[in-house]
């Protein structure tokens, strides 16, 4: 048994185990889920400019979806489709992005995205029109294991 017989050799031994429960940064899986996260980030940008912002954003978003356009929220794949039939665009839109930063938690079941945007559209009179922003996307890992967004 050890015995301790001062404040100082307490601190050195509790310091120590602290150090032991921290090392490693965390769960070996972190890199393999980020890199998971990525990888949908951009095929979800990658079918936006291929098929349309519609088909992207109804395939990528999970069941129970909330997204947040023009002060209100839209909830779920449904109200997902209703949204995007409400908005039509005939304007030809485009949307691109890419992911600043990318982070995931220690159990592996969310994650989140962000960065800068850029969204364009050509109106009837040939003009194109841009605007440039920043995305939040909150990423969960679904039971079939695919990620998919449930806030954007």
């Amino acid at each position: 048994m050890i015995t301790v017989k001062t404040p100082s050799g307490l601190l050195l031994i509790l310091l120590f185990f602290l150090t032991a429960c921290r090392s490693g940064n965390g769960n070996p899986d972190r890199e393999k889920w980020l890199q998971e996260i990525a990888s949908t980030e951009q095929a979800f940008a990658d079918l936006a400019a291929q098929e349309g912002i519609e088909k992207a954003f109804v395939t990528y978003a999970a069941a129970d979806v909330v997204l947040l356009r023009n002060k209100q929220l839209i909830r779920g794949k449904d109200g997902l489709s209703r949204y995007f039939a409400e908005h039509a665009a005939n304007d030809q839109p485009k949307l691109s992005w890419k992911p600043d930063f990318i982070d995931v938690s220690t159990s592996g079941d969310l994650g989140y995205t962000y960065g800068k945007y850029v969204y364009s559209s050509i109106d009837s009179a040939g003009i194109t029109t841009s605007t440039e922003g920043v995305f939040h996307t909150v990423w969960k890992r679904q039971a079939d294991g695919q990620w998919r967004f449930v806030w954007d």
